[in-house]
């Protein structure tokens, strides 16, 4: 069994390499992450606190500084890890690599966690642990995304595992105040929420006396100390502003001043009825395994120490109105911890009770099901959500082919300027998807719409990515105000890319397409391994389904215009 679970550890960097390569693209939420990283990456970090020689439009969060300002550390620290790779390989995908990286150390902290639930529980414990953990989709496929979250998720798991009880209690008071350290340093530097769970997990230790107030104050002082030298030091000079604690100011406009409200409000249920079971994703796990980890006395202690912090954070956090999952995704390897506790009760006394037997085999459908389903069907949709870093690629390449074969009149050494629409922006484009300047390629991504108004604007464009309509005649505004403006101009639509558009239940005899998963196992693993996925699909259809299926609905987002001007001959 011990082979067992070193080859399911490696289910962690495996499948979240998997979904990185099947969505190498980012969407707006990540997008201050991934261009902090180009930016260090490109240019290196300002001089100082006040760099009279800074040439800001060379770094994209003075362009776009968006509402409040980020900590750029974790930025750093990608770009850092990736300068030896780049040494090695400049040709290599810098932002794939960044992500890669990103998702390795979210890998690594997943995998130490169940090395630690190994030791205190067992190694069934752990395997179920990575098994039901392998399953669930929105860990996964964010982990290698740079968002504040999934900075700080490495940093949280790795306090939770030293919360785990360990062989010696001797050593509990030293654990629990890097635990609680550690977490402090994350909330101060990433995520200001976290300070609820260093709240509720300091609470639960002191009432369980696994730490004394003296240790309790010493950890609190060191990761709020350690947290504030580190991004005071690096954001001031980051943004030019001495001295600058990024996330207080977030806490301050999100939290204090309440604008984190026009981004949506939930109930204060929302987390428990619909956050959790998304992020949990087999419903046996909550409904079945948890339970039965607090209903047995050999399990019921370990799992409340777990659960009770955890949860308490949630139920906190619950009272601000804007509600998103991953503000709570720190706490889903203790609830799947728990889940696994219960698994491995059930596992171990399937032979001497019929409920028993019959759970675990349900608990092991279920999260084959789970899996199939996060892999097959949600990671194929989700990979459907980029249609503007795929425009994008798509033009630069169709682009390179017709001035490479001379098709193209125009000289080599013309600039080749290019409009990013909003959506576009938000669906995939980055600095690492737009070619070098050195390379002629210039890129606007101008929002005021009285300067788009202007036909002065839009002359210079020789393509414009905007977005697509699945009517006849559909125009953005962006589009609309290009037509008004050069009413005389020729574009020619060059490329239209699809996106996710729902997911259709097909009845018996309606046949499966299967647009978005031929293309994403196409990119995976080839021609050969889609014609495989086709014939498992219609075998699964007929055997075992009665026909019926799922697949993913596709409809235009995106699209690309090219300018036709005298003298060329495409």
């Amino acid at each position: 069994m011990g082979y067992t679970y070193a080859i399911l550890a490696l289910l962690f960097p495996a499948l979240i390499l998997l979904h990185l390569l099947v969505a190498p693209y980012t969407k707006v939420e990540e997008s201050f992450h991934v261009q902090a990283v180009h930016d260090i990456l490109a240019n290196g970090l300002p001089n100082g606190f006040n760099d009279l020689n800074l040439n800001r439009t060379d770094y994209d969060h003075f362009s776009f500084p968006g509402a409040v300002p980020r900590s750029a550390l974790g930025a750093m620290a990608l770009a850092m890890l990736s300068k030896p790779v780049i040494l090695l390989n400049e040709g290599i995908n810098r932002q794939i690599l960044a992500r890669a990286i990103l998702g390795l150390l979210n890998a690594s902290s997943l995998a130490i966690y169940a090395r630690g639930l190994r030791h205190s529980f067992g190694q069934l414990t752990a395997i179920w642990y990575i098994l039901l953990q392998a399953s669930q989709f929105h860990l996964i496929f964010y982990a290698s995304r740079p968002l504040s979250n999934m900075f700080a998720f490495s940093i949280t798991t790795l306090a939770m595992f030293l919360l785990l009880p360990g062989p010696r209690p001797t050593s509990d008071q030293k654990k629990c105040g890097l635990a609680l350290a550690l977490l402090t340093t994350a909330g101060v530097v990433f995520r200001s929420e976290l300070a609820l769970l260093v709240g509720t997990q300091t609470l639960f230790l002191l009432a369980t006396r696994r730490i004394n107030l003296q240790h309790t104050i010493i950890a609190g002082l060191v990761g709020l100390t350690t947290g504030l030298a580190l991004t005071i030091y690096l954001d001031s000079t980051f943004w030019q502003r001495f001295p600058l604690w990024p996330e207080f100011e977030a806490f301050r406009f999100n939290v204090l001043a309440g604008q984190s409200s026009e981004w949506g409000t939930e109930p204060w249920s929302f987390y428990f009825l619909n956050s959790l079971p998304r992020l949990l994703s087999n419903p046996l796990s909550y409904l079945l395994a948890i339970p039965v980890a607090l209903r047995q006395p050999a399990t019921r202690s370990p799992a409340l120490a777990l659960l009770i912090p955890a949860l308490s954070f949630v139920a906190l956090y619950s009272f601000q109105p804007h509600k998103e999952w991953r503000f709570i995704v720190y706490i889903i390897p203790s609830l799947t911890a728990v889940a696994a506790l219960g698994a491995a009760y059930l596992w171990t006394h399937r032979s001497r009770s019929v409920f028993a037997r019959l759970a675990t085999r349900a608990l092991a459908i279920t999260t084959l099901a789970t899996f199939c389903l996060s892999n097959l069907v949600l990671l194929p949709a989700s990979a459907a959500n980029y249609p503007g870093g795929q425009a994008l690629d798509a033009m630069h390449y169709q682009h390179s082919v017709l001035h490479d074969t001379g098709l193209r009149s125009e000289k080599s050494s013309a600039p080749i300027n290019v409009y990013l629409g909003n959506l576009a922006c938000q669906t995939g484009v980055t600095r690492f998807v737009q070619q070098h300047p050195s390379s002629g390629w210039v890129y606007d991504k101008t929002e005021d719409k009285t300067v788009k108004a202007t036909s002065g604007f839009w002359e210079p464009f020789d393509y414009v990515v905007v977005e697509a309509g699945d009517q006849a005649g559909f125009m953005d505004a962006d589009e609309s105000s290009l037509r008004r403006a050069l009413p005389a101009s020729d574009w020619e639509r060059v490329l239209v890319v699809d996106s996710f558009a729902g997911v259709s239940i097909l009845k018996p005899g309606t046949p499966a397409t299967g647009t978005a998963e031929r293309r994403v196992i196409g990119a995976v693993a080839g021609v050969r391994a889609v014609g495989l996925f086709e014939g498992l699909r219609e075998y699964m259809r007929s055997a075992l389904l009665r026909g019926w299926w799922v697949e993913v609905k596709m409809r235009p987002r995106v699209q690309v215009l090219r300018r036709v001007r005298e003298g060329s001959n495409v």
